[in-house]
């Protein structure tokens, strides 16, 4: 099959996966648009929401509609790294067996991950970046297509330990969940409160979401749309000559190279599920403000004239 069909398909599967999520999932259509594009980039993501805005629902229905094993860990302050990788016990022949952890699936919803300290956080972090995990000196594979979906409560800061932006940067798309409409409201009540039993069929297979990563990164880009994501993250760093004057004001400082490479990755899936052969600038904007606002640091002075991060990126685009 030629890369334009599968394109081309890739549309046609799309719009059908957005349907069967809608069964279950009342509006946050951006919120579920880019989670499946960060899953098509083999990318993670971090949901930022108040609690009761269905962030572990959307994670669940999102999983059965594409065919994958899912599992939930609830981040506490006492959880240990081995309650998510893994332990070695003695078996009843007195050999060490590996009893695998929660990490061995393909979605993992880490709830609240701010919850936990930074030892397991860390444990967490290794299974991102090497889709692998090392257990008494032992180092074991995870199955693929593997991501992330961690999710951060926004209002409740007691008690939490905040990732620092090393490990945020691990994260391809940072998505702010928004309370619904009014008029979804309503449709979230009628939905939930009566016997409704919505079946989610499944969409895509495992192997048919990793052909997708592949087909995402095949697709050609012109040299001036890496040149204009390059350079709008450029502008993102206060001590660069292309920073403006609002975030030489603003800001602490900027996304690193990394976010370059998420603008291209993101903006040419983008592309592909809008039917384009090609991305153009038009699709890095759009992807813009949740694979920038997690990367950059504002300062006191932003924080005291209530400048928000999205103003911020807004005034770049």
């Amino acid at each position: 099959m030629s890369d334009v069909t599968a394109v081309d398909n890739l549309v046609q599967k799309f719009e059908e996966l957005r349907k069967e999520i809608g069964k279950v999932i009342i509006g946050q259509q951006q919120a579920v648009d880019f989670t499946l594009l960060s899953i098509f980039c083999g990318g993670h993501s971090l949901l930022i929401g108040v609690p009761g805005l269905a962030k572990t629902l959307l994670v669940n229905t999102i999983s059965e509609a594409l065919g994958l094993h899912f599992k939930r860990i609830q981040f506490t302050p006492d959880l240990m790294p081995s309650d998510i990788l893994g332990s070695e016990i003695l078996d009843e022949k007195r050999q060490f067996k590996f009893i695998k952890g929660p990490i061995f699936s393909n979605i993992i919803l880490a709830d609240e991950i701010n919850r936990t300290p930074p030892k397991t956080q860390a444990a967490l972090l290794e299974a991102m970046q090497e889709r692998s995990v090392t257990v008494s000196g032992n180092h074991y594979k995870l199955d693929l297509p593997f991501f992330v979906l961690a999710t951060q409560n926004p209002i409740e800061q007691e008690g939490t330990y905040p990732l620092p932006e090393a490990q945020l940067d691990r994260f391809m798309f940072s998505i702010n969940l928004e309370y619904p409409s009014f008029e979804e409201e309503i449709q979230v009540v009628k939905s939930t409160t009566t016997i409704i039993n919505n079946k989610i069929a499944s969409i895509f297979s495992g192997e048919e979401i990793l052909a997708v990563q592949k087909l995402v990164r095949k697709i050609p880009v012109a040299d001036n749309v890496i040149e204009y994501a390059v350079g709008l993250v450029g502008k993102t760093r206060p001590k660069s000559k292309m920073a403006t004057e609002m975030v030489k004001s603003y800001l602490d400082w900027g996304a690193g190279p990394r976010a370059s490479q998420n603008l291209i990755l993101a903006a040419k899936a983008y592309a592909a599920v809008n039917g384009k052969y090609s991305p153009d600038i038009e699709d890095v904007k759009a992807v813009a403000i949740p694979i920038l606002s997690h990367r950059i640091v504002k300062n006191y002075k932003a924080e005291a004239e209530g400048v928000s991060i999205g103003d911020i990126i807004k005034s770049l685009l």
